[in-house]
């Protein structure tokens, strides 16, 4: 680094703030995250709270979650009042702590076993290349809302046995509840989160009843899992229960869009990668893991410290909240050797996209399950796609994807084997 970059890498550090970020944040945040881990990696915001971009801070915050709190009934309240955002995510599994996250954490876990998402992958398979069937009539698709978009909103809606003609509103309903969560709101974002939060408890309570008179298989349904709670224990409340279907909704749609989305971006923009995957289909689980590692779909996590503690030699007040940057912390090149370059035989990659620890994401299994499929037969059924326009990103600090991908198609004869 020269004199003069490393002036600027410190200017970056020293003038981030999380609540104003610029465009050219959304666009690319790592020179910004490179930029606080050599200089302030352990960053006090204006509001107190701290920002963590180190691996090893980061990892040690989700090792102790005694001392570093998910629950946000008291983070939350300036941020939401009394609202159905605040409702919604001081319910949901993963803002809460032990015993309620233990208990609501094992009947979703329950419906998630190896066995069970094994039981999807024929069903993933068809709805994969159904989608690629009609790309390649058309010879151009968007990415997201014409692929990566519906095959997460069609496997959480099967696992929660939503009708198909009820599912048009769970994606929309998801940008908004989700997008609230980002670090700065307007008034149009906190209005539309806590719409979409009350039109989705009055359809999901219409979905309860219906399943409380049919139940389906709790060893495949989560819904009716989480209906009946385990045997001989105790049982959701009707709040705990209706909350949680939005967040199993919510996190696996999202999450999991932006994976397949981000994935086959970065693929079309590092050739030799893609080249490889061609030649060496097997290598898609590998590549799954450094794309979950090098544009990680959740880039932002968030704790409270319940005691006087410390991290990383820095002292931290009872009280504090500290925002865990999941993506700097997956460009460590402590961590990470050459952080910046797109590998997918990476290996070791111990990437915290999905978190670590308790929090450790529930469905993590499904959504490398479905990037797996999603991702590699697109890859051998069109390996000449590209870009034929600019991929729109929206405005989002935590969850990093796109908006629209422009791809044109140029598949090879007869479908991926």
């Amino acid at each position: 680094m020269t004199p003069a970059t490393a002036i600027d890498a410190s200017l970056l550090a020293r003038d981030f703030d999380l609540r104003h970020l610029s465009p050219a944040f959304y666009a690319d945040p790592y020179p910004v995250y490179h930029a606080l881990r050599a200089y302030e990696p352990i960053k006090r915001m204006p509001d107190g709270s701290l920002f963590l971009t180190r691996y090893r801070d980061v990892q040690a915050v989700y090792r102790d979650p005694k001392a570093f709190s998910s629950d946000k009934t008291v983070e939350f309240k300036p941020k939401y009042g009394d609202s159905p955002l605040y409702a919604h995510h001081t319910t949901s599994l993963v803002f809460n702590d032990p015993p309620r996250h233990t208990r609501v954490r094992k009947l979703i876990a329950g419906a998630l076993t190896a066995r069970a998402i094994s039981a999807m992958e024929p069903g993933l398979v068809r709805l994969v290349d159904g989608l690629l069937d009609a790309a390649a009539e058309r010879g151009r698709i968007d990415l997201i809302g014409e692929f990566a978009a519906a095959i997460p909103v069609e496997i959480i809606g099967n696992l929660l046995d939503v009708p198909h003609g009820e599912r048009e509103p769970l994606r929309d309903w998801s940008l908004a509840i989700l997008g609230a969560l980002e670090p700065s709101l307007t008034g149009a974002q906190l209005e539309r989160g806590n719409r979409a939060v009350s039109e989705f408890i009055d359809y999901l309570r219409g979905l309860v009843a219906r399943r409380r008179r049919q139940p389906g298989d709790p060893q495949h349904d989560v819904l009716t899992r989480l209906i009946q709670g385990e045997a001989g224990g105790e049982q959701l409340s009707e709040a705990e229960l209706l909350q949680n279907c939005i967040f199993i909704l919510n996190a696996g749609h999202e999450t999991t869009t932006n994976l397949i989305g981000n994935g086959l971006v970065t693929l079309a923009g590092w050739p030799e990668q893609r080249a490889a995957l061609l030649r060496e289909p097997s290598l898609i689980e590998p590549a799954v893991e450094e794309c979950l590692r090098f544009e990680s779909s959740n880039q932002l996590g968030n704790r409270m410290a319940t005691v006087d503690t410390e991290i990383g030699g820095v002292a931290i007040a009872r009280g504090t909240p500290l925002t865990l940057c999941i993506g700097a912390a997956n460009r460590d090149p402590e961590q990470f050797p050459e952080p910046d370059r797109f590998e997918i035989r990476r290996a070791p990659n111990r990437h915290l996209a999905f978190g670590f620890g308790i929090h450790q994401c529930a469905g993590l299994s499904l959504a490398r399950l479905e990037a797996r499929i999603a991702m590699g037969r697109f890859v051998q059924r069109f390996p000449a796609y590209r870009l034929y326009g600019e991929p729109t990103r929206g405005p989002r600090a935590r969850f990093r994807g796109f908006a629209a991908v422009p791809l044109e198609l140029e598949p090879l004869p007869g479908k991926a084997a």
